[in-house]
């Protein structure tokens, strides 16, 4: 049976980040909105992504910290007491917490409705419906004056010989384990493999993470790439970069991974878990959108001009799927800037210049702005100190000095241009950085602006005072 609603001002499909801020924001001005999701209301942040994953890395370096400060004298780390089901229970129950306090009961109190079922467009192109095959039976077309995707993306496989045979798990998967694993080897060694691999190795799993490219943290600045691998070696993390996964077969149980590297060596590496982290892909297949001419990338995404809204003059799209920087915060952020321009026709863009983004591993790893060599391709002369934290009185206090600060700076203005950091708190620090960035600060304002003694944040400033003095020599209380 097909049932057929009333029109509605915006039908957003999907029902993660940037779905909510697109209907708060159009609900907001009265608009009447529908929502379609096939699965999971919240989409990936709370149910499997970042909400989960932040809650176990918590719990997991709080056990990590117990161990290395010898409050268990004749255990190894790997020999801790851990209830790995109680751990999986806790994350589970905020989870389900946060997804009725924040989405279910958000939904509504702003009064929108959300229909459970599989979306995809019919019509055609001067007239677009969406039908929706419901979750529970029967099918039901929904017509809008404006449609936004916002279906996110997904974990991405490479195509390696005998992998999907052998099978592999993926940050989403990795979170609903009923056992924790001996042993694990996690293929990426960018945000997400670094995240997982020093998760599950603080848990006490064997760990080994494989980097096709030449460095672990591939897009960042070659120090921080150094210091986190520094830590991961000390923590007993086996690193192999420069090396491509050419196949995987299973062996008694375990997965035996078959690794070739730059210089043409090959080698076998074992575990009882293989973790795939190479990245995600737009999720589009199966909406429809070739029968209305909405273009899409080559990894699937939908291609949108600068005020969202893709070659269909109805029809828009906002947060992974459009293929840009894949944080919560950007589809949060896009979700509203499209259904203010697709309901309000405000031609609103977005400034990416100064995003912030942060890899939650132990110290974290966090950046804003250009890195050294993006600058250089700019046609900017750099200008770049890297301050050691053996230099912050904070670092000193917390007796882990391990990482650093790097402020990368115009040549002759020293207006910023990037800053980078491996620290303790770096997400904190770099949000400061990221407006100072945006004021477009020079590291000679930055050097004189006020800064709170024993935070994690001073570095920032003890960074641009590099510029004009040794910091080696100043007092740590007094600074200058």
């Amino acid at each position: 049976m097909i049932t057929r609603g009333p029109g509605f001002d915006l039908a957003v499909v999907g029902s993660g980040s940037a779905a909510f801020a697109a209907a708060i924001a159009a609900t907001g001005q009265g608009r009447r909105v529908v929502m379609v999701e096939r699965g999971a209301v919240g989409g990936t942040c709370v149910n499997v992504g970042c909400v989960p994953s932040k809650a176990l890395l918590a719990a997991a370096d709080a056990r990590h910290s117990a161990a290395t400060a010898g409050r268990f004298p004749g255990l190894a780390p790997a020999h801790l007491p851990l209830d790995f089901a109680e751990l999986i229970g806790g994350k589970d129950a905020l989870v389900t917490r946060l997804h009725a306090e924040k989405y279910l009961d958000l939904a509504a109190h702003y009064g929108w409705e959300i229909v459970h079922g599989t979306a995809a467009f019919t019509g055609n192109t001067d007239d677009p419906v969406l039908e929706v095959a419901l979750n529970d039976t029967g099918i039901r077309r929904i017509e809008a004056a404006h449609y936004l995707i916002a279906t996110g993306s997904a974990p991405w496989a490479p195509p390696v010989d005998g992998l999907a045979e052998a099978g592999y798990l993926t940050s989403t998967t990795a979170m609903e384990l009923g056992a924790l694993p001996r042993s694990l080897l996690v293929v990426g060694g960018n945000a997400v493999g670094l995240e997982q691999a020093q998760l599950f190795a603080h848990l006490g799993t064997t760990v080994t993470v494989i980097e096709a490219l030449d460095r672990l943290a591939p897009f960042e600045e070659p120090e921080v790439s150094a210091a986190i691998e520094s830590v991961f070696c000390d923590e007993g993390i086996a690193v192999h970069t420069g090396a491509a996964l050419t196949a995987v077969r299973t062996r008694d149980g375990d997965k035996a991974a078959r690794i070739r590297t730059d210089d043409g060596i090959e080698r076998e590496l074992c575990a009882e878990r293989l973790l795939v982290a190479t990245g995600r892909r737009p999720v589009t297949a199966g909406l429809g959108l070739e029968r209305l001419g909405v273009k899409t990338g080559t990894c699937g995404e939908a291609v949108v001009d600068e005020h969202l809204r893709t070659s269909h003059p109805r029809i828009w799209a906002a947060g992974d799927v459009t293929g840009g920087p894949q944080f919560v915060y950007v589809a949060a952020a896009q979700g509203t800037l499209a259904a203010e321009n697709a309901l309000n026709g405000t031609a609103r863009t977005a400034d990416y210049a100064a995003l912030p983004r942060v890899t939650f591993t132990s110290p974290a790893i966090a950046a804003v702005g250009l890195t050294d060599a993006q600058a250089v391709a700019a046609g900017l002369r750099c200008d770049c100190r890297t301050l050691d934290l053996a230099h912050v009185p904070r670092a000193l206090v917390n007796q882990d000095a391990r990482g650093l600060v790097k402020i990368v700076a115009e040549a002759g203005t020293r207006r910023l241009l990037g800053v980078h950091a491996v620290a303790d708190g770096a997400g904190d620090l770099i949000t400061a950085a990221t407006y100072a960035i945006a004021a477009r600060m020079t590291v000679d304002q930055l050097a004189h602006t006020w800064a709170p003694y024993l935070t994690m944040a001073e570095a920032l400033k003890l960074a641009a005072q590099t510029y004009t003095a040794d910091v080696a020599k100043l007092s740590c209380c007094a600074g200058r």
